[in-house]
Parts: C-alpha cells; structure tokens; sequence
C-alpha cells in the first residue's frame, strides 16, 4: 500500500508555501518603504485558498483552441491570485503607500501563523514515521 502525501499532508504543505511567499511580498513592502510612488501588496489567503480548492476539485486549467492563430495557453497560471494592491490608510506625499508599523505587524503575524503551519506539517510527518514503523 502506498501512502499519497496529498492526502496524508492535507492543506499544511500549501499553506506553509503560502506562507512563505506572504513573507516575500512583506519584506519586499518594508524594504521599499522610502521608494517613492511604490505601492504595498499583500497576499489574501482566503482568495489562494479558495483557488487552491477550486484547482484541486476541478483539474488544472486548460483553453480550447478554436483556430490555429490562437495562441496556445500552456503553463497558464495566475501567479498573482490573491496579490492585492493594500489601500492606505494615510495619504503619502511621495503617493508610498507602504506603512511601517502594518507591514511589520503583518510580518510578525505572518511568522507566527508560518510556524503554526510548520509544527501542524511536522506533526503530520512524526505521525506517519510512527505509522512506517508500526509504532
């Protein structure tokens, strides 16, 4: 019997790359917060997860070509589901959108549900090592 890690692991795999990649997109705000007209992003984990679903219930996503001058749509993934531009809460002079002390305490909640998801996915393997070895 084989053991299929997508069933085992469940949504903590993708929720900890998820993760992962909301704290590119923070870091990258704090480390543009004095660049002018640069505008905070922030990813929306219910949107990725919902398209995480919706992929996982429904297959990938493919276009039919109708003709041969369409273009073929291969590889097609919104890599962007879910990246949102942040609406200011103050006005900028420099039209900086980046708010320090946001972006830092997104970070930090961030880092604290990045390691929820980490010791969840951890637990995940310790059980399935116990259960390889008739523990």
């Amino acid at each position: 019997m084989s053991i299929s890690f997508d069933s085992a692991l469940g949504i903590h795999e993708k929720a900890l790359g998820f993760r992962s990649q909301r704290a590119e997109v923070l870091a990258n705000n704090l480390a543009n917060a004095d660049t002018p007209n640069f505008k905070a992003r922030d990813l929306d984990f219910a949107s990725v997860l919902a398209a995480q679903a919706d992929k996982s219930k429904n297959g990938s996503f493919s276009l039919a070509t109708t003709s041969t001058g369409h273009i073929a749509a291969e590889g097609l993934d919104n890599g962007d589901a879910g990246l949102n531009y942040r609406v200011p809460t103050q006005p900028s002079i420099d039209q900086n959108t980046v708010d320090e002390q946001i972006e830092q305490s997104n970070y930090a909640e961030n880092a604290v549900q990045f390691q929820a998801s980490f010791t969840l996915l951890n637990a995940k393997f310790k059980g399935l090592v116990a259960a390889i070895r008739g523990e």
